[in-house]
């Protein structure tokens, strides 16, 4: 029998194609992290599809991130993972940075869609009817979706980062501002993929 919180999460997209036939669901990863790229994805699914299990990201192990990005990836009828870099960043604000990498994604899809769902309250600037749904991950199959793609190619960024730099542990922490990674910020500086003004903010709050 069908888990009744993945049948409402499909079901939501259901109800928006009866009026557009073709949903793109969008989201980010790694807004509030203190290094690295942030990442957005954008998915497009057929109507018939449905991927068990799926759901906001935040609230699935690792392991079963894997496993659905794998299943989402080749179930998708369409899929875009895209970034916005650490210079980006610094210089256009994490918002702006955040909206562009989602601009990406779905300019990547190679495909237009009749309705752009966009996770939170603020929209990219895409050529589309947009309608954004706070705390959509949660509500969403396809927004969902992107944010599982988006999350797991962040953490694996980060694994990446994390040979390269090995002293910031960044494989346990991909980059958020825990305990560890603020004492190993302070014990060896920061380093290129830090996000210089994130990290004034933190200092700013300690100080």
């Amino acid at each position: 029998m069908e888990n009744t919180e993945i049948a409402d999460l499909f079901g939501f997209d259901r109800k928006k194609r009866k009026d557009f036939p073709v949903i793109c669901g969008i989201d980010e990863a790694g807004r509030g992290s203190l290094a690295g790229d942030v990442y957005a994805a954008a998915v497009i699914f057929d109507g018939d599809t449905v991927i068990e299990g799926i759901n906001d990201s935040k609230k699935i192990s690792g392991k079963k991130r894997e496993k659905l990005y794998d299943e989402i990836i080749s179930k998708a009828k369409a899929y875009c993972v895209a970034t916005a870099s650490v210079e980006e960043i610094e210089s256009m604000n994490i918002l702006n940075a955040a909206m562009l990498a989602m601009k990406r994604a779905y300019e990547g899809l190679g495909m237009s869609a009749d309705m752009i769902l966009v996770d939170g309250d603020k929209s990219p600037d895409i050529a589309g009817r947009i309608e954004t749904v706070v705390k959509g991950d949660g509500l969403s199959a396809s927004i969902a979706a992107a944010s599982i793609l988006a999350k797991v190619s962040r953490d694996r960024y980060m694994c990446e980062m994390a040979e390269k730099y090995p002293q910031y542990r960044f494989e346990k922490h991909k980059g958020y501002g825990t305990k560890l990674h603020k004492e190993l910020i302070k014990e060896h500086g920061a380093c290129p993929i830090h996000r210089k003004s994130f990290l004034k903010k933190t200092e700013k709050k300690n100080g």
